[in-house]
């Protein structure tokens, strides 16, 4: 597939994926680096990603589960890879196996864990979770000495390698006395874990984009950049501050099929949401909908950069396409390319429309809009 006979397609810039590893590297310099790459790479494609990063020198990559882990390997990455999320313990065979690193915060998966590499000869590389007030996943940690003696009894067990431990920020976007907290709370278990049990571990982390970005305090031993890498910032907020500029990796397109020019009083797309005057009026239709990744929620409201400035979305958002608004001196031909989010549009202006933030449209993009990478 080529830009010259796409219908819609994402163009994905390792060379802005590369700025944005220096820059969020030069942050942390005395930090590991690990770089996120769950849910398709936030849709930027996961082993093109993981590839360039492990060019690049990335420490250990993240996933969500251990199917994400698996297509890596199959493609042949072998930096070490961390399973952020849920591993159901009937698969703990299966991630011994793989040499994954899995995210452990149940006796039960950490039974699984011991068992499955004692009955293969190994063991399993474990990186421990904390709950420190994220209230997802992992040991509640509101009370040090109970969290840490529920940690130590996960560790005690044999045929597992306790490499680290980790816990999440739940708003270092937004609230620096909340995630001090959490970081305190972090903190005082690894006391407690070194004080009583004398359980140290080799990397300690907690810091993700945010944190990155607003609290270097929180480095510590490797930090786990998601959305940052991928060029948004996970909040206004994180802008301005000393430290990177990061670059957008991501642009969406789509081709003009077609250009309507209609009389008086026509409605445009499902449910007549949209119509022309007394004067009539005319339409780009662009082959993107929301089974491509552009949300319904968009219609009447979105826009597309065309023929040099932003365009309405006119109408409802179909499944495969949409409609756009153009003036009758709008010098528009088929085959013309408009710009859904990149450079003169960000996909944060979007995001806003739709009440959402930037990483859902960016994983929302769809397996059939095929990525084209440059700096490749």
């Amino acid at each position: 597939m080529t830009r010259e006979t796409a219908r819609t397609w994402a163009e994905i810039s390792l060379g802005n994926l590369e700025h944005n590893y220096r820059d969020l590297r030069a942050c942390a310099p005395d930090s590991k680096f690990l770089g996120t790459v769950k849910a398709n790479g936030y849709g930027h494609g996961a082993i093109p990603v993981a590839r360039r990063l492990v060019e690049l020198g990335t420490d250990y990559l993240a996933v969500a589960c251990l199917d994400e882990a698996a297509e890596l390997q199959r493609a042949g990455i072998t930096a070490p890879i961390l399973v952020l999320g849920y591993t159901h313990p009937a698969l703990a065979a299966e991630a011994v196996e793989l040499g994954v690193t899995q995210a452990v915060f149940t006796p039960e998966l950490a039974k699984a864990l011991s068992d499955a590499a004692g009955g293969l000869g190994k063991r399993a590389k474990i990186h421990l979770k904390a709950d420190t007030g994220m209230s997802r996943l992992g040991v509640l940690d509101h009370d040090p000495e109970g969290a840490a003696a529920e940690l130590a009894a996960l560790c005690a067990l044999p045929h597992l390698e306790p490499e680290g431990i980790f816990t999440h920020f739940a708003n270092a976007d937004g609230d620096e006395e909340y995630t001090m907290l959490q970081f305190t709370r972090f903190l005082d278990v690894l006391e407690e874990l070194e004080g009583k049990y004398g359980r140290t571990f080799e990397i300690r982390h907690c810091a993700a984009s945010a944190a990155v970005l607003n609290y270097p305090c929180t480095h510590m031993d490797m930090v786990r950049p998601g959305i940052a890498l991928y060029g948004c910032y996970p909040d206004p907020s994180c802008e301005g501050l000393d430290g990177p500029g990061l670059k957008p990796v991501m642009s969406l397109y789509s081709r003009v099929a077609a250009v309507r020019d209609f009389p008086a009083d026509t409605p445009v797309s499902y449910g007549c949401t949209a119509s022309f005057g007394p004067d009539g009026g005319r339409t780009a239709v662009l082959p993107i909908g929301y089974a491509d990744g552009l949300h319904r929620v968009l219609s009447n409201a979105g826009n597309v950069w065309l023929d040099g400035k932003c365009r309405p979305i006119m109408g409802r958002v179909c499944m495969d396409m949409c409609m756009i608004g153009l003036e009758e001196s709008a010098n528009v031909r088929p085959g013309d390319v408009a710009e859904v989010f990149g450079p003169h549009l960000p996909v944060e202006r979007h995001a806003e429309l739709a009440g959402t933030i930037s990483y859902e449209l960016l994983c929302a993009v769809a397996p059939r809009v095929p990525r084209i990478y440059t700096d490749a």
